[in-house]
């Protein structure tokens, strides 16, 4: 399908997959990069968008989101959701299975995927169940799956307690050449807990969840995937023991990737003073050594991917007392905004960093299109101002939910517009 040319003039294009950080113009036709750098004369008929002042880089790709749809469609739909990802500068979306039925089968990958061709937004990349209906026990149909366009394998929300199920998943996922992401969450430490175990869950009575919980975990999968092959995913790192372990393993050329959320990078366990139910997430926030640890991970490569772990409620399910309120905070339209605050503003990275982390190595660690300005790749092209600053308000997201611990906040760093296969899918003030 043809869809008009656009013309980006005068942009920074930073681009880590070709080591490209210059200012220039970046011409897309029909779906895909045309030229990108230097000056360029459009072609007539041209959407012409100045860029000038802003970066223009490959679209950011979240490999970790919830879209409630089939189920909770109250909270969230594949509509809402990748609505919600664009404006966020996201031009693809991995939606996880704890869906209503479970996205256990090729009926299920395949809705959520027509679903997505409908909302013309975001992309969507189904990721099926490790186990049927992600109850731990029996395997659900990887291969079906795969086949219908499944991109990965996980049961987050719930961690795969038995070691045998994710040895065995870890098998059959490298014969398709997909990874098994974790939710790492040893259940029996866990039991019960609302936040960090520590100094303040103490204060604040509230049960503690330790670091080991995660870790035990952390250490599992990874010795599983060196006896198997496979490639484990570790779904949003929280500790500094995690990373030492992730470092450990990748030291030995263990198949491990890893993923930390905007949250983790940013705020501490202190957010759940005066029992904040929009600072309580799965894996619990931390400490501050946790959290320096997490950012210079995500600086030497250790931590592969940024990933929001969107996960939007209902605003009468957050407003419960703080141990029966559920898991999870809304990520989409301030990611950028979080790590560019809390990693590029504080000088722990430079953008091409950040460039790297959201966009080109969540391409490469999920084999999805993307992550490249390249000629000839696909046209998802994400534009932002670094040094815009802004105040969060929820009310205005795109996303159905309004659980984020930043509304009222600054940040710093603005999406100003995202292509999606060439197409202008979102615009700021558009």
């Amino acid at each position: 399908m043809s869809t008009q040319p656009v013309l980006l003039k005068g942009g920074r294009l930073v681009d880590p997959s070709q080591n490209l950080d210059a200012v220039g113009d970046l011409l897309v036709q029909d779906g895909k990069v045309v030229k990108a750098g230097g000056k360029i004369a459009g072609p007539d008929g041209a959407i012409v968008i100045d860029a000038k002042g802003k970066v223009v880089s490959p679209g950011f790709i979240d490999v970790h989101c919830h879209l409630r749809e089939p189920g909770r469609e109250d909270v969230e739909t594949i509509q809402s959701g990748a609505e919600s990802a664009v404006a966020g500068g996201f031009t693809a979306v991995c939606a996880m299975p704890n869906t209503n039925p479970v996205t256990d089968n090729q009926a299920a990958v395949g809705f959520i995927i027509r679903q997505a061709q409908r909302a013309n937004a975001a992309r969507v990349y189904p990721i099926g169940a490790i186990s049927v209906g992600q109850l731990g026990q029996a395997m659900a149909e990887m291969g079906e799956m795969v086949g219908a366009g499944a991109v990965a394998v996980s049961d987050d929300g719930k961690p795969v307690v038995s070691a045998q199920l994710m040895r065995t998943t870890l098998e059959y996922a490298r014969s398709f050449g997909i990874p098994v992401a974790d939710h790492c969450e040893e259940p029996t430490l866990a039991h019960g807990g609302a936040m960090n175990e520590g100094v303040v869950s103490a204060r604040l009575g509230l049960k503690g969840i330790p670091d080991e919980a995660e870790e035990i975990m952390v250490i599992r999968d990874i010795l599983l995937a060196r006896r198997t092959g496979g490639h484990v995913h570790l779904c949003h790192m929280s500790t500094k023991g995690s990373v030492e372990l992730i470092r450990w393993g990748k030291d030995r050329g263990i198949n491990v990737t890893a993923e930390v959320c905007p949250h983790h990078l940013h705020l501490t366990e202190d957010a759940v003073e005066g029992y904040n139910t929009h600072a309580k997430m799965n894996p619990p926030l931390r400490t501050w050594a946790d959290v320096e640890a997490l950012r210079a991970a995500v600086k030497d490569g250790t931590i592969d991917c940024v990933a929001t772990d969107h996960a939007p409620h209902h605003y009468d399910e957050k407003e419960r007392e703080f141990s029966d309120a559920p898991n999870g905070i809304v990520g989409l339209e301030t990611a950028l905004a979080v790590v560019h605050t809390a990693l590029v503003s504080s000088g722990v990275i430079g953008l091409p960093d950040l460039v790297n982390r959201m966009s080109v190595m969540p391409a490469k660690v999920f084999h999805l299109p993307g992550g490249t300005l390249r000629a000839g790749s696909v046209a998802d092209v994400t534009v932002f101002d670094p040094a815009e600053t802004w105040t969060v308000d929820a009310t205005r997201f795109r996303t159905k939910g309004r659980n984020s611990p930043w509304t009222g906040r600054q940040l710093t760093g603005r999406v100003h517009a995202t292509l999606v296969g060439g197409r202008v899918a979102w615009q700021l003030g558009g």
